[in-house]
């Protein structure tokens, strides 16, 4: 370990800029630029689970003068949301503790800003002993965690297209885009099949709800993305799909046998396995039936204060069952009859459905001792690090344990290249990311995605005169009346259509809402743009806000001419059963707003279908084909 002398040389160093890395992580010539090499100078190789002959011994050689403390940090990943942080924050000296001091093995990266995200990650590396394994949720490409980027739809668009070779594509471009940024591992593809109408938190982030189809696009993207020099990381195992709580929120239970585990929660992840997949992660979710481990939730005053929503949006019952992420019986069907020998890693370790049942100290063991390899996102990392070393020092844990995972760990980065080359260049990111191949892939997947569900009405293609009135009457659950139904009245606009636009949201008032009706009721067409999307950690996810709710039945109701279009949950319809024109396009994403644009007018052909079913009303594969208009 260094001595707090050399650990304050050291970050006297990074003040200066002066300094740079060794092979091995150690400290030798100065002046190293931190833009790092050229891309040529990068050779990223494809990622394979199987390390190297050359990973494993320079891991071994490694873990032989580690210290205890060294090891288990290499096990731990902690989050930021880069933002441009001066060296003499506490923000900075926090992230520089976790590195110098408790040696964490990674950080996972959340919301900020392209440039600022890679230069405090390329801080950190100069900083770290050894290099760090850098992650991020890329589950619909950088946009999804980086601004001005491109979001790719999302993974139930892509299955609505019902071609896999979609998946395989963006799984590549968003490797390809993720190294450029410093990042090895993806979180990503999920895996969860989404059986279940109500999920809060998955939703249009899977692709559908047949097993062997979200088997298909899930081994696709996998090979995309590994074969561009990432880990993929297959989540939420055994399966998030089924259930109506949110993880961040509380702990999901879903009473499944494990007949119908087997047919249906881990088939995708079968496929996952058998294409390779570096990493799977673990859920904070409970199966009774299979792991029935009591649990009890800890007292209030010794639960750490919720990090991913707020105490009132916590879902707190007397009793559960062991969470797959610290139940050695869940990780031994991982292991042992899936057979999978990569990174196993939690699903974040700050989230509800755990700390309203273990410390972090505890958590962490438990998370080891179950056959977990990296603990993401501790709430506390100096807790999670302070309780592993206690178990290892009472015998509750071995040392070899430990030494076990540190060794994947270290094997990963030296097959990732992190061990020679670990700073990223600056100067090749805008020619890599958010380029005009990111941003013709997320279009074309947009065009083939948009699904009309219904069309009662026969009111598309449209045909309107160029003085028709539209109002375009815009539904959203989140927190951008601003700016979020920009991009599809913008693009109707440019198609001549000029519309008035409303937006509705939880804060919109009985006079907003009767406004709305007014101008409603004077237009030629109402259309309904729903933007119920998932929001992680909030208790009314998916659905539609109240107020925008009360306006759409009433428009229902007097029969307006509407038609309406889901920028998001799919299941909307279940709401709205009357709705006669119903159009998904699944998400937000600039891609599918303009898409539906195009759709309405007739200028491209309409030919998604759904991979999930709409109980009571429509099958999976339901989607009415429609040719575009013949060009003028």
């Amino acid at each position: 370990m260094r001595t707090a002398e050399s650990i304050k040389r050291l970050i006297t160093l990074v003040a200066l800029g002066a300094f740079m890395l060794s092979p091995v992580g150690g400290i030798s010539a100065p002046n190293l630029p931190i833009v790092g090499k050229s891309s040529a100078d990068q050779k990223i190789k494809p990622y394979s689970r199987r390390p190297s002959k050359e990973a494993l011994k320079w891991a071994d050689k490694e873990l032989q003068r580690m210290s205890l403390d060294e090891k288990i940090g290499q096990l731990i990943s902690v989050g930021i949301n880069a933002t441009f942080l001066n060296q003499d924050s506490e923000a900075f000296k926090a992230l520089r503790h976790q590195v110098v001091d408790n040696h964490v093995g990674g950080i996972i990266l959340f919301r900020g800003p392209v440039y600022e995200s890679v230069v405090i990650v390329n801080r950190m590396q100069k900083l770290a002993k050894y290099p760090l394994l850098i992650s991020a949720d890329l589950e619909a490409g950088s946009g999804m965690r980086f601004d001005d980027t491109v979001n790719f739809p999302w993974n139930m668009a892509i299955a609505a297209t019902g071609n896999p070779d979609f998946a395989r594509r963006t799984g590549d471009l968003t490797a390809r885009e993720a190294r450029a940024l410093g990042i090895q591992q993806i979180y990503a593809p999920v895996a969860d099949v989404n059986n279940n109408a109500a999920n809060p938190v998955i939703n249009v982030r899977s692709y559908g709800e047949d097993p062997a189809d979200v088997a298909r696009f899930v081994a696709a993207f996998i090979e995309g993305a590994q074969h561009a020099g990432v880990i993929a990381t297959a989540k939420h195992f055994p399966g998030h799909g089924d259930t109506a709580t949110d993880s961040h929120r509380g702990l999901p239970e879903i009473d499944l046998t494990r007949e119908r585990l087997n047919a249906v929660e881990l088939v995708p992840f079968r496929a996952a396995v058998n294409a390779g997949v570096g990493a799977v992660m673990d859920g904070h979710i409970s199966l009774p039936l299979i792991d029935p481990t009591a649990i009890t939730p800890l007292p209030r005053d010794v639960r750490l204060k919720p990090t991913d929503t707020d105490e009132g949006g916590e879902i707190v019952v007397e009793s559960g069952t062991m969470p797959t992420t610290l139940s050695p019986v869940m990780n031994g069907i991982l292991r042992r009859e899936l057979n999978f020998d990569g990174l196993i890693v939690t699903d974040a370790m700050s989230m509800s459905g755990l700390t309203l049942y273990f410390t972090q100290e505890e958590a962490s063991v438990r998370a080891i001792a179950a056959g977990a390899d990296l603990l993401l996102k501790p709430a506390d990392p100096d807790a999670a690090l302070r309780g592993v070393r206690a178990a290892v020092k009472s015998g509750r844990l071995s040392e070899k344990r430990i030494e076990e995972s540190a060794r994947k760990v270290l094997a990963a980065k030296y097959d990732l290249g992190l061990v020679q080359q670990r700073i990223t260049p600056l100067e090749e990111i805008d020619r890599a990311v958010a380029g005009k191949k990111a941003l013709e892939l997320a279009d074309e997947i947009a065009e083939h995605a948009i699904t009309l569900v219904r069309d009662d009405a026969k009111r598309l293609p449209l045909s309107l005169p160029p003085n028709a009135r539209i109002l375009n009457l815009a539904i959203t659950n989140g927190d951008d009346r601003s700016f979020i139904a920009q991009p599809f009245a913008g693009a109707m606009t440019r198609a001549g259509h000029k519309m008035d636009t409303i937006i509705l949201d939880d804060r919109s008032s009985d006079v907003e809402v009767n406004k709305a009706l007014d101008l409603a009721g004077r237009a030629d067409l109402v259309i309904a743009s729903m933007y119920g999307r998932v929001r992680s950690g909030q208790a009314r996810s998916v659905g539609l806000p109240q107020p925008g709710a009360k306006a759409l039945e009433k428009l229902i109701e007097r029969k307006a001419p509407l038609l309406g279009i889901s920028f998001g949950n799919p299941y909307l319809l279940l709401s709205f059963p009357k709705l006669q024109t119903y159009v998904v396009a699944y998400g937000d994403m600039p891609s599918l707003q303009e898409a539906a644009e195009r759709a309405l007018l007739g200028q491209i052909d309409i030919a998604g279908r759904l991979s999930i079913s709409l109980p009571g009303l429509y099958p999976r594969g339901t989607g009415i084909q429609l040719k575009a208009r013949p060009a003028n």
